[in-house]
């Protein structure tokens, strides 16, 4: 679906901000794509979404070299959710979506009020302005006015910002659905839990280059101190154990009246994101 090799891309003279990329996406994968500001995620997503041209390297969607491929019918196959809505604040979400669908094939839309319906957006807000909706709502339409579309690859920047956590769990469960379908999702996103529970891989970004790329589960296990934590009582004070996972398979290395519970001391996602990108989430 998506092949990128050795990537470069330079804003002017002495500018180079990616290096080299190098990485795929498969059909129906939802693919992570994560790093700090100014990392080069949102240069690499622009030059994959047609709107950055002038790079270096090869970049093929649907089979096809980009830089050739930036027609109709390439617009028309992929949805693009920015980080910030793009809507028209005077219009109503309807307006909004029947205005939008006019640059799409009939029979590629979806119903409209089918697609709101499976958002969870409030009726009574249906024909009042944009400009009247809070973050939650807008983000409701954008992702609305994306997937009425139909598209075979969706581009998702920060999907769940501004969504309480209710409307983050709808949204990462619409976006399940859209794989299910058959669509392929490249997710660019801070929030490592959405990263976490979505993403079939993912790739760290860190000034212009890809330093690390697998799933999160591998990547996981791969810096685990594979030792456990046990919270347990015993003579009716409160205890802490940490030990190692193999010694599990032998027996507790301790006297206990109770377990209160058991964590592996696996390393997360955030983890994950600090130690190969060597800066904090912001």
């Amino acid at each position: 679906m998506i092949d990128v090799k050795n990537l470069t891309f330079a804003y002017g003279k002495d500018k180079e901000v990616l290096h080299g990329l190098n990485f795929h996406v498969d059909e129906g994968e939802i693919f992570g794509f994560l790093g700090p500001n100014g990392s080069g995620k949102s240069t690499t997503q622009k030059i994959l979404t047609g709107i950055l041209k002038g790079y270096k390297g090869t970049v093929r969607l649907f089979g096809k070299e980009i830089c050739d491929f930036r027609s109709p019918t390439f617009f028309q196959q992929i949805g693009v959710l920015f980080e910030f809505p793009y809507l028209y604040n005077n219009l109503s979400v309807l307006d909004n979506l029947s205005y939008f669908a006019s640059f799409y094939p009939k029979a590629q839309l979806r119903d409209p009020l089918e697609v709101l319906d499976s958002l969870q957006f409030k009726k009574d807000f249906l024909k009042k302005p944009v400009s009247s909706y809070s973050k939650g709502m807008r983000q409701r339409a954008s992702m609305a006015r994306v997937l009425m579309s139909s598209p075979k690859l969706l581009f998702l920047d920060e999907p769940t910002s501004g969504l309480d956590p209710a409307g983050a769990v709808l949204f990462r469960k619409i976006i399940e659905e859209e794989k299910k379908r058959g669509t392929t999702v490249f997710l660019t996103t801070h929030n490592m839990v959405d990263a976490d529970l979505l993403c079939d891989r993912v790739a760290f970004i860190s000034n212009g280059d890809i330093v690390a790329l697998d799933t999160p589960k591998n990547l996981k296990e791969r810096n685990s101190s594979h030792q456990v934590l046990i919270e347990y009582v015993y003579k009716g004070e409160r205890k802490t154990e940490i030990i190692e996972a193999d010694e599990l398979r032998k027996s507790m290395m301790f006297a206990q009246d109770e377990i209160i519970s058991i964590h592996s001391k696996e390393p997360t996602l955030e983890d994950m994101f600090i130690k190969y990108t060597g800066r904090r989430l912001t």
